[in-house]
């Protein structure tokens, strides 16, 4: 099939958002020197020493680490409240129920800059500054509206003969949860775990507010730091972006997967 006209525009788009991403690579493979002679350029000698200082030299192997245990306490905790939260305002019957929801999306539009303040004299006043428990629950209580939100759309999308047939075999709504609606779920859910691992890998405020030492910060706190100390080695700076972006582009590519099977398997049903 002969491309469409259409096919350039995207094309074009495609080029220029990707534009950074390749600069950030190149530029990693490059020494400092080369990059001060010329900044735009090719490496002339491509190295991963970059690399091997970042993660030997510096930090940047504890700060992922941090990420990684931030991320996921968030994503797990959010995840779960979210489910046992949806499930109840989707399919049970209780006063309040519209209300609730209706509350909890509205807390999507509230900016977290908002609460940055009260949220410090709160933490100070408990002793949690400094603590992934502590910083865990406010990354938790910043995306689970949204999960909220999403999972009450989507297990109101499922036929109610599916929760009929599960009664009907002595099957209780916790029973019903785990055994129907979440295999049933599972785009929604991969798309929600993928999406706010997401805001809490890249999150930069509250990591930086909250976990105020060297060796508590996350990935991209750590790198925006050490940006501010060492501004002169780009290529290093850039080598550690592209070890931050790597376990999301790894994510995505997982859970790609399970995205066809479950949309094939939803489609057959």
């Amino acid at each position: 099939m002969r491309p469409s006209w259409t096919h350039f525009p995207l094309a074009l788009i495609g080029v220029i958002a990707l534009a950074p991403s390749v600069f950030m690579v190149v530029t990693s493979l490059r020494s400092a020197g080369e990059y001060a002679a010329r900044k735009v350029a090719l490496p002339s000698d491509p190295s991963l020493g970059n690399y091997i200082s970042a993660l030997v030299e510096h930090p940047f192997l504890r700060w992922g680490l941090n990420s990684l245990l931030l991320t996921g306490g968030a994503v797990l905790l959010s995840t779960v409240v979210a489910v046992l939260a949806a499930y109840a305002i989707a399919r049970m019957r209780f006063p309040g129920r519209n209300v609730l929801l209706g509350v909890s999306t509205s807390l999507m539009v509230v900016p977290p800059v908002t609460m940055i303040v009260p949220l410090f004299v709160l933490y100070t006043q408990l002793g949690l500054i400094n603590t992934f428990g502590g910083t865990i629950l406010i990354y938790a209580g910043l995306i689970t509206p949204f999960g909220v939100f999403l999972l009450t759309t989507f297990f109101r999308t499922l036929p109610n003969e599916l929760f009929e047939a599960a009664t009907l075999d002595g099957a209780g709504s916790f029973r019903t949860l785990l055994s129907v609606v979440l295999p049933l779920s599972m785009p929604a859910l991969l798309s929600l775990v993928v999406v706010n691992a997401l805001y809490v890998w890249n999150d930069l405020l509250v990591a930086i507010i909250f976990l105020q030492d060297d060796d508590r910060r996350t990935l991209m706190a750590g790198i925006s730091v050490f940006q501010g100390r060492y501004n002169n080695n780009v290529p290093l700076t850039m080598a550690g972006l592209t070890l931050a972006s790597l376990p999301m582009l790894a994510l995505y590519l997982a859970f790609q997967r399970y995205f066809i099977r479950g949309l094939m398997a939803g489609a057959v049903k």
